[in-house]
């Protein structure tokens, strides 16, 4: 719908600078409580079926009975408007519903701000700062608390029968349990399906990282659809490849190359981290498995001296770190890719780091999932994603077939 230029024109003929339009008393906070009033009287008259003062409403049954007076907070700041009653009282305003007092798209800047991390008094003073508004923390936890019901439907939700590459992944997060703020490990499943899409499959909170949590896991995977798994990610958790076998028999188990490569960063200083890194991908983007251990034995050569802990990580891990050296490259370009992992463990943080400690499971699961949520929503198919489906299409074409025919 066109809006007409002299009525601009017409509504910005006093206009001396942005306060006039945007400010406390400003021409779009004007203009928003004229619409939605006047929108209003529209759906009452819709409602009772005649115009104000029509001589046709005698005798309906119902008429118009003045208003009362609502403050509506939105971008525009706050605003008292006038909503329109009728006698009966059956009138349901639908631009602003009986009960609500926040204007559409408000509550979504809240979670907006919630899911990067923000803290309450930091949304109190953002939304105050930017829009004028005086918001109280108990409606911010109204707000954020309507995402828990989002949160458990998404966390049960029917999952893809076949995924060919699973990340799995943990980290820490301090929380309230029990009465006491402890660290707690939040158990994380990245997979990528037959399409290449990514997606966080759920996320599990529990004491400690451990074998026994992840098979609860992995068996709540499969409940929820999972039937198979080419290839499963993980770090170097004890027990941890028997319970990925114990649940998905015919899955390769290979040790996430990204933790790895993260564990053995631990130990080096900055300065030469970048050198570490770089050798390290040439042990593990060495053409054959005869390869990799000549370019670990160069790799020890020459950072012992300094860094005796790191090649002896790898060595302790050898036999986890080799199985992907008998896939085909294109294969082996996603299992070693940091994308996924690396994305997803940076925005979680970030969105985690205001907080000293959370005041419960509920509140940390809550702003993890917002910020998945925005995450997920960017993340696009692995690079090389096609060659790899053949390659995978070669080796496990029965596997496919039974899965994409159940």
């Amino acid at each position: 719908m066109g809006i007409d230029k002299e009525l601009i024109d017409k509504l910005l003929a006093d206009y001396k600078g942005p306060e006039d339009l945007i400010g406390e008393q400003g021409l779009l906070k004007q203009l928003t409580k004229a619409l939605v009033e006047r929108a209003m009287h529209a759906e009452l008259t819709h409602h009772l079926g005649y115009e104000k003062n029509d001589s046709g409403g005698k005798g309906s049954g119902n008429s118009r009975n003045g208003t009362s007076t609502k403050t509506l907070k939105g971008d525009f700041g706050e605003a008292v408007i006038e909503v329109p009653r009728d006698r009966n009282g059956t009138f349901e305003p639908k631009i602003v519903p009986r009960h609500q007092r926040r204007f559409s798209g408000f509550d979504d800047k809240i979670l907006s701000m919630y899911a990067r991390g923000m803290t309450t008094r930091e949304i109190q003073g953002h939304l105050q700062e930017i829009y004028g508004v005086e918001v109280s923390p108990s409606l911010i936890s109204e707000v954020t608390d309507a995402v828990i019901e989002e949160v458990k439907a998404w966390q049960t939700r029917p999952l893809e029968p076949l995924y060919p590459i699973l990340f799995l992944d943990a980290l820490m997060v301090k929380m309230r349990h029990e009465g006491r703020v402890e660290n707690r490990a939040v158990y994380v499943a990245i997979g990528i399906d037959l399409d290449g899409r990514k997606d966080v499959l759920g996320l599990w909170t529990s004491a400690n990282e451990g074998a026994k949590f992840w098979l609860q896991v992995l068996t709540e995977l499969r409940n929820r659809g999972v039937k198979d798994i080419f290839i499963a990610c993980v770090d170097g958790l004890k027990g941890f490849p028997q319970a990925i076998e114990s649940v998905f028999p015919q899955a390769q188990v290979q040790l996430c190359i990204v933790h790895l490569v993260r564990a053995s960063l631990n130990y080096v200083g900055w300065k030469e981290r970048k050198q570490v890194a770089q050798d390290l991908k040439s042990v593990y983007r060495a053409a054959t498995e005869e390869q990799a251990r000549r370019e670990m034995a160069a790799f020890a050569e020459r950072w012992n001296p300094k860094y005796p802990t790191i090649a002896a990580l790898w060595q302790r891990n050898w036999e986890r770190v080799i199985p992907f050296f008998a896939f085909p490259a294109e294969i082996r370009k996603i299992i070693y890719t940091t994308n996924a992992v690396e994305s997803l463990n940076m925005s979680l943080r970030k969105a985690l780091k205001t907080r000293v400690a959370f005041p419960s499971e509920e509140a940390a699961l809550k702003v993890m999932y917002l910020a998945l949520r925005n995450l997920i929503a960017k993340w696009e198919s692995p690079l090389h994603w096609k060659a790899a489906l053949n390659q995978f299409t070669l080796l496990w074409e029965d596997r496919i077939q039974i899965v994409t025919r159940a």
